[in-house]
């Protein structure tokens, strides 16, 4: 082993980052999970839960449920293609830290996770939509901040992502040509 690849191996960035990498991920199992178990649960206590919300809103409609019954399943959506990202940026650290990154499955995991961008972007509007609506229904009593629709930084992630897979790709491409040479 050169004294590059050992020193690749043994990066405490790359360590740091798996960790983090693994944090996150199950971060994203439990929020998914969270999200899945409280719509049943929101649904099954609704007249409990209007009850309680009365007492600070004196109008809760219907309608309140499911469109926090919808939000919660963009949510439980959006999270689990945020875990499918950190997932494949984890192989990707993987090749990293093994001392081969340019290789095939690294461009087409930057070429998914740039999609993926793209998908969270499109997730955003519909749930920007339902804050908005959110924020109708408790008119004057209650103001939900509300984040969503598409980001200039998404979208800016979405294009290096892209980019670096070509990069990627061509970098795998100039070592296979080069290994055929040798």
């Amino acid at each position: 082993m050169t004294s590059t690849m050992q020193s690749i191996t043994r990066d405490p960035l790359l360590a740091v980052a798996k960790g983090l990498l693994w944090f996150l991920m199950a971060s994203m199992v439990i929020a998914v999970g969270a999200c899945l178990i409280a719509i049943p649960l929101m649904l099954f206590f609704q007249d409990d839960i209007s009850a309680q919300m009365a007492k600070d809103m004196p109008l809760v409609m219907p309608q309140f449920f499911w469109v926090v019954s919808a939000i919660l399943v963009f949510a439980a959506l959006l999270c689990g293609i945020l875990f499918r990202m950190f997932q494949l940026l984890k192989r990707i650290v993987g090749t990293v830290g093994e001392g081969d990154p340019f290789v095939p499955d690294n461009a087409r995991r930057l070429t998914q996770m740039a999609w993926l961008t793209l998908a969270v972007q499109l997730i955003g509007i519909p749930l920007a939509g339902l804050g908005a609506m959110i924020n109708r229904i408790g008119e004057g009593h209650t103001r939900i901040d509300t984040i969503g629709g598409i980001s200039g930084n998404g979208l800016l992630l979405m294009l290096i992502l892209f980019i670096l897979a070509r990069v990627f790709r061509k970098g795998a491409e100039m070592r296979a040509d080069l290994e055929g040479t040798v």
